[in-house]
């Protein structure tokens, strides 16, 4: 095997930072919305709004370096398993788009900017429709947040799964 071929065992240096801070930033954000839960601090709402945003931006710049970056050769595994791993993951790439997109829909609609930070604000750009604040809410909390975590614990486990049961290091390839 040559050294090219030994460093496309792993995925690239950029896509292992943008899995690892993806994960970070959904963590945070989801952390922040429990506290918030807890307090109801606007402190904690307007963070979590923040962090939603950053997860956004980040998610299309992970979408971009996805395009732009080989990935390394597939872990052999059955046809079954390798479409239910390719579906998670376009899964988690649309959901982890989608729903900080719902979130800001919420928001605009609801008439609230969303300030990033402290170091500038997404204005609202659309008048205010309680009906369709109300319906991104319910898209962003009852439908893509559940979807969410299925498709997180569905990652994890099938990664989990490769590194203890078919023992094959595919968790190496993203560390």
């Amino acid at each position: 095997m040559t050294n090219n071929q030994v460093k496309l065992q792993k995925w690239s240096l950029s896509s292992r930072i943008f899995h690892w801070i993806s994960a970070l930033l959904l963590l945070i954000t989801w952390i922040l919305m429990l506290l918030y839960d807890q307090s109801e601090s606007k402190l904690f709402i307007g963070l979590h709004k923040a962090f939603g945003m950053s997860l956004l931006f980040w998610m299309l710049a992970r979408v971009i370096n996805r395009l732009l970056t080989q990935a390394p050769p597939a872990v052999v595994m059955p046809k079954p398993q390798q479409i239910a791993a390719q579906l998670t993951h376009f899964a988690l790439y649309a959901l982890l788009i989608a729903m900080p997109i719902a979130g800001f829909l919420m928001s605009a609609y609801g008439g609230r900017p969303v300030d990033m930070f402290g170091l500038f604000e997404i204005p609202v750009f659309v008048a205010p429709d309680r009906t369709a604040a109300r319906f991104y809410n319910d898209l962003h909390t009852d439908i893509i947040w559940p979807l969410l975590i299925v498709f997180t614990v569905l990652h994890i486990a099938g990664a989990l799964y490769h590194q203890f049961v078919k023992k094959d290091n595919l968790i190496g390839r993203i560390k």
